[in-house]
């Protein structure tokens, strides 16, 4: 999953979400330095991306983009499913997309002290773009694209793969649907126990 998803599954814990919103660029057992609440999100977040690559609605989406885009179908998958998410909020959250996306970046914001060296750089281009507010319109799904296609020099083709999602809108919509029901019940589930874990190793 994408970045809304990721922060959005963290269940309104702040420090959850912010680690679970920077755990990409946090490798190995190096989350360990980290704070406490911010290994949780880190930990959080790697079981989402497990659980996501494995799920056999997952990889149906997935399977629809390898012909054209193969190891980035995945990546490309994330975005779209974040479209989905972002375009049917109120469907799982009661506070608007466009307050809850203001109400991260400013906790973004107050704990810039906590976040990586590469969140800090992206973080000013993410909050004047409003990227998260703009998956919920295909104009902004195709400029993630088209960036993310620029970081790999172009040679990954995903720039185009706005097409294949207009292409196939409602197959994407529907397993988004019900891949993401079972997300929710999985990622809840294991939140309850990593914090049950870090209360026994601290003796709660």
């Amino acid at each position: 999953m994408n970045f809304l998803a990721h922060i959005f599954l963290s269940e309104g814990d702040e420090q959850v979400s912010i680690g679970n919103f920077m755990a990409d660029a946090i490798k190995g057992s190096s989350y360990k330095k980290y704070a406490l609440p911010l290994q949780k999100g880190i930990l959080l977040h790697r079981a989402i991306d497990t659980y996501t690559d494995a799920h056999p609605t997952v990889r149906k989406s997935t399977k629809r983009l390898h012909p054209k885009y193969h190891h980035y179908s995945g990546i490309i998958v994330d975005i779209l499913y974040d479209h989905f998410l972002a375009k049917n909020w109120s469907v799982y959250c009661k506070t608007p997309l466009a307050d809850y996306v203001a109400d991260f970046y400013a906790l973004l914001e107050k704990n810039s002290d906590k976040l990586t060296p590469s969140i800090l750089q992206m973080m000013p281009y993410m909050i004047a773009d409003n990227w998260l507010l703009s998956y919920a319109h295909i104009d902004g799904i195709a400029t993630v694209l088209r960036n993310m296609d620029r970081r790999t020099k172009n040679n990954s083709g995903m720039r185009h793969a706005v097409e294949d999602l207009l292409d196939h809108y409602i197959a994407f919509e529907a397993e988004f649907t019900k891949f993401f029901s079972d997300l929710e019940r999985f990622s809840a589930e294991r939140l309850r126990e990593i914090h049950q874990q870090f209360d026994i190793k601290n003796g709660q």
